[in-house]
């Protein structure tokens, strides 16, 4: 981005977009599609990322649903769109909580988390594309299987018949589009209510900002679970677990905030947010230290009390992740745990790392790259079983990860990247730490 131009009036700050910029981003999606398509043709005609042993997976898999090489695009594709919906989410929650804690020192990076929620919309709708698309064969959710829930049935499964009041498809549909929904009008509302406080000052637009995060922030705490539960664990239908919803959400939650860091870094050193000093960098270099060990946390508290008891029915999530399908995911199992919680916790630790654009960009970058992973974690296993690969899925996230930053930073070019009139502007400018 170091080819960006700078404009800026009183206090204000305009992001002008080089052509060259834009190309790079265009360019990281042409990348994406040649891995993709590499990757494609490797599954299309009988290559392999693995070796033979995992040809008896391959074969059974063929032969329930879709091709092994359709079956892979269609849960990548789901796979990182729910990763960059969940970051992106995430930019209006930080927006929401810092309004209604009354929270002054982020008012300079404001619009950062307020452009990366611009992938609600997009995102919501590729969903709802890749889940009809799910119906033909049923490849991302085994209980959309027709006939599944129907006693008598050759696919008939006692415990998924159970939960039929919930998984339906009709029902699963009105959740998801209400998620989304909700998600979008308040991300919009609350961007609204900005970029008129930019233009007409006082305090009126703020306090209608306030009413609004608190009541976005109730639904969001409902929704957030929800969608987690729908979208993400019943893929592994059989299984369940009553902390599944708090760790998809330190999942998202700390890969928005080294979203928001990194986006907040590339601009300062491309001129802008003049207003950004060491101190805000510190808050955000402590955000996520903090929320790296907050996510530590619930993994093993979740990994602990299903170790410990050891009950059949929720140890098959860890015993597929951990050894299962002749060591497909073992490796990947133990660098979740390296690059999500020792990398961040060790580099950060001290006070001077958390001040270093530097060192805050390495984290950054392993953070987002790393929870990416945790994702492919929760959702390959219980899918592609051991015939799992990364060439079409590394290509996939290319892609997303092009377009949303056409997105990001269209949005962020679309206003002052300073809130000029937010009553807590000053205190953000003198903010030390």
């Amino acid at each position: 981005m170091a080819t960006l131009t700078h404009h800026e009036s009183a206090t204000a700050e305009h992001l002008e977009l080089s052509s060259n910029t834009r190309k790079k981003f265009i360019w990281l999606i042409l990348a994406g599609i040649v891995l993709f398509i590499v990757g494609v043709a490797l599954a299309f005609f009988g290559g392999s990322e693995h070796a033979a042993g995992h040809e008896a997976a391959s074969h059974a898999s063929a032969h329930h649903g879709s091709p092994i090489w359709i079956k892979r695009i269609l849960i990548s594709v789901w796979h990182s769109n729910i990763f960059f919906l969940g970051l992106s989410v995430v930019g209006t929650v930080w927006v929401a909580i810092n309004t209604v804690a009354y929270a002054g020192w982020s008012i300079a990076i404001r619009r950062v988390p307020e452009a990366t929620s611009a992938w609600i919309l997009p995102g919501g709708v590729i969903l709802i594309v890749v889940f009809l698309l799910n119906l033909w064969h049923s490849d991302i959710f085994h209980w959309t299987t027709p006939g599944i829930m129907t006693p008598g049935s050759e696919s008939y499964d006692k415990i998924i018949a159970g939960k039929s009041g919930f998984l339906s498809v009709p029902f699963y549909l009105i959740r998801t589009v209400s998620y989304l929904v909700i998600w979008w009008v308040f991300t919009e509302r609350l961007r609204k209510l900005s970029l008129e406080e930019d233009l007409n000052g006082g305090t009126y637009y703020f306090h209608q900002s306030i009413k609004t995060a608190a009541l976005f922030l109730v639904l969001f705490a409902v929704t957030e679970s929800m969608s987690a539960w729908d979208w993400v664990m019943s893929i592994d239908t059989h299984w369940y677990s009553t902390m599944f919803g708090w760790y998809v959400f330190a999942s998202w939650w700390v890969s928005g905030i080294a979203a928001i860091t990194l986006c907040t870094i590339f601009l300062k050193q491309a001129g802008y947010l003049r207003f950004v000093n060491s101190s805000h960098l510190h808050d955000l270099g402590k955000f996520m230290f903090g929320f790296s060990i907050f996510w530590t946390y619930v993994w093993f508290s979740q990994f602990m009390l299903i170790w410990y008891a050891n009950i059949p029915e929720e140890s098959v999530y860890f015993n597929q992740r951990l050894g299962g399908f002749d060591n497909a995911y073992t490796g990947l199992f133990f660098f979740n745990l390296i690059i999500n919680f020792a990398f961040p916790f060790l580099v950060l630790m001290t006070r001077d790392a958390k001040r270093q654009m530097i060192m805050l960009k390495i984290v950054s970058i392993a953070i987002l790259i790393g929870h990416w992973f945790d994702f492919y974690l929760m959702i390959m296993p219980a899918t592609m079983r051991g015939n799992n690969g990364f060439i079409i899925e590394i290509g996939t996230a290319l892609v997303f990860l092009g377009s949303f930053l056409l997105l990001l930073t269209k949005r962020l070019s679309q206003a002052s990247l300073v809130p000029v009139n937010h009553p807590f502007l000053d205190e953000s400018i003198h903010h030390t730490t």
